[in-house]
């Protein structure tokens, strides 16, 4: 039998509990509109996209995929934002493919249109995984996470409140050789592209620590790690982060999985940072992904698929609940993304 077609049953009994709804409403503040990413909710009537959001309790939604370059920032703000300003928060980006033209004024550059992308109506600055792995200089050569050439981008989105949302490297294993022993070898069997290994990419670690190097040195800049900080399989690492650097977030989008396989850690992290962890879900407007979350984060449910494929797509194990009190499910699902935004908060 070839390992694509197993599909094995658990014969474990336990409860399922149905949530349609968070016990507090929600802001999602790591998710996507653009056709980029399978959701293609800038061209469906915005009604249709509101209703979904009320049937799922999301009461702000955080768009990032005006990241994408300033005419989708603008389309966005132009069909989200504008006719519903208080349900939509949309991210900006940089345009690293204009560094190389600039050359040394990039970085100055790239800070100017980040003024102008807050004048236009952006609440925040997103930063895609390119950066790090991909994204060249000048000269041609990889720019690391950390690099000072940058600074003014990093300074202008402090000056100009805006959070920077920072995705910087992906799970571990993608860094890891594509064999046997590599847990996530179906997820990157399927998306090839997914691929980081050391060499010819640079190693996991020295991306984190440029970005915590880049956090630290930029304290008057907030800044949100996606994906738990990037690094869901080493919470110790993360909340390590959390301790030395008072300006960063996190968000808890696709790393269910993750987290959802260390119940005991995950849980003491989220009682111990319950003021510093962001709701996030990365999966486009899907109401079954968000009752998957909230039945992650509010009941003491036992060994269930974490997303809604028959074969949990990032690797084949479940998870276990984490039972949040009301008092940290308030501050993750709603507060702390309120706080950063400068949104009442409940």
């Amino acid at each position: 039998m070839l390992l694509e077609n197993f599909r094995p049953k658990s014969r474990l009994v336990t409860k399922t509990t149905k949530v349609d709804r968070p016990r507090f409403p929600v802001i999602d503040a790591h998710n996507h509109l653009g056709e980029s990413f399978g959701g293609g909710w800038d061209t469906k009537p915005l009604s249709e996209l509101l209703d979904l959001l009320d049937e799922a309790g999301v009461r702000i939604y955080v768009d990032l995929d005006g990241g994408w370059g300033e005419e989708i920032l603008t389309a966005h703000l132009d069909h989200f934002k504008a006719p519903a300003p208080e349900r939509f928060r949309i991210f900006g980006g940089v345009d690293w493919s204009k560094w190389p033209e600039l050359g040394n004024k990039f970085p100055e550059w790239a800070a100017g249109r980040l003024k102008i992308q807050k004048e236009r109506g952006a609440d925040g600055l997103k930063i895609w995984k390119p950066f790090g792995l991909h994204v060249l200089d000048h000269k041609g050569e990889l720019a690391k996470v950390d690099d000072p050439r940058l600074d003014p981008i990093w300074q202008a989105a402090g000056e100009l409140k805006l959070p920077v949302l920072a995705h910087v490297a992906d799970p571990v294993a993608f860094f890891d050789p594509i064999d046997e022993k590599n847990e996530r070898w179906e997820e990157i069997g399927a998306n090839p592209d997914w691929a980081f290994t050391s060499p010819p990419f640079p190693p996991f670690i020295s991306i984190l620590e440029g970005f915590k190097n880049l956090v630290s040195r930029h304290e008057n800049t907030t800044f949100i790690g996606a994906h738990v900080g990037c690094y869901g399989e080493n919470l110790g690492w993360v909340g390590q982060m959390l301790e030395d650097c008072p300006n960063y977030y996190i968000d808890i989008s696709a790393r269910i999985g993750e987290l959802g396989r260390q119940p005991y850690t995950a849980r003491r992290f989220f009682l111990q940072y319950q003021d510093r962890i962001l709701f996030g879900s990365d999966l486009s407007p899907d109401l079954d992904a968000y009752r998957l979350a909230y039945r992650f984060l509010e009941t003491d449910d036992e060994y269930f698929n974490y997303n809604t494929g028959e074969i949990p797509g990032q690797g084949r194990w479940h998870v276990c609940g984490l039972y949040l009190s009301d008092e940290v499910l308030k501050k993750v699902y709603y507060n702390n993304a309120a706080k950063l935004f400068g949104i009442p908060t409940l």
